[in-house]
């Protein structure tokens, strides 16, 4: 039986993306041992998009309210690397993360899945 998902965000500098998501977000974890933490995230969901091109994986986080959202952020120290633009699904941004590459940031208008009980395998 499936229990959870587990994602993982590779970066140069593991050490510095973990404070980020203990000390920016405020994420609660566990340590796995050694400092190594494991993060509890918001509720989930997946999406299948169709392609063209090869597969790849992409990680976003949700919020009711992107400006205020992005302004709690900013006041943290938090670097966004594009602006809030009208996607017609949702409101989208992207901030940069320690060690390299960045994470997406929406404010939905479609149906959430992720507040829905689990019934699967």
């Amino acid at each position: 039986m499936i229990t959870g998902m587990h994602a993982i965000v590779y970066s140069k500098q593991a050490e510095e993306t973990r404070a980020f998501f203990r000390d920016v977000l405020g994420w609660p974890s566990v340590d796995a041992g050694g400092g190594w933490l494991i993060f509890q995230s918001p509720p989930a969901e997946v999406a299948a998009h169709p392609t063209d091109g090869d597969g790849a994986h992409e990680l976003y986080l949700m919020c009711d309210d992107i400006e205020a959202t992005v302004a709690e952020l900013k006041a943290k120290g938090v670097e966004f690397t594009t602006d809030v633009t009208d996607q017609g699904w949702g409101l989208l941004t992207e901030f940069a993360l320690p060690g390299g590459g960045t994470m997406g940031l929406y404010q939905p208008r479609h149906p959430i899945a992720a507040d829905m009980p689990h019934t699967g395998a």
